[in-house]
């Protein structure tokens, strides 16, 4: 895939991201704002935003035409891993070094943005591949 296809599907992302992250973060600033533990919106904003984000990056970011299932596993897992990431960045930054949990929160947004853009690019949503049976030419 070329570096022009990929800056593509990182702007592509990027959108996706870029709104569903305002989004998400101002709810998260209002749930702490009415005593919601930040941990606890964190989660419950983190599991909303997977959820909304699977179609748009699936369809329009990665254009990948494989199967909902197996991608939405991965998709899944990618995010379970930077849920744990968040978590303990949460739990150290803010619960232990006494960081504001506001200016925590949204550095581990970009971080976890990169880092997820590039699980997806390899791994959730990486091209299909065609099996030698589907395919129209002779054997290598």
């Amino acid at each position: 895939m070329s570096s022009q296809a990929t800056l593509g599907q990182f702007v592509r992302y990027a959108t996706v991201g870029l709104v569903s992250n305002v989004v998400l973060y101002l709810a998260y600033l209002a749930l702490t704002a009415t005593g919601v533990g930040a941990k606890l919106a964190m989660s419950l904003l983190y599991l909303l935003g997977v959820v909304q984000t699977f179609i748009f990056n699936k369809r329009w970011s990665f254009r990948h035409g494989g199967m909902h299932g197996p991608a939405f596993v991965r998709y899944c897992v990618s995010y379970l891993a930077g849920y744990l990431i968040n978590l303990v960045a949460l739990m150290v930054l803010v619960d232990r070094m006494g960081y504001p949990h506001q200016l925590v929160q949204g550095v581990a947004i970009v971080v976890l943005a990169i880092l997820l853009f590039l699980m997806q690019k390899f791994w959730v949503f990486r091209p299909t591949s065609v099996s030698p049976s589907h395919t129209t030419g002779p054997p290598p």
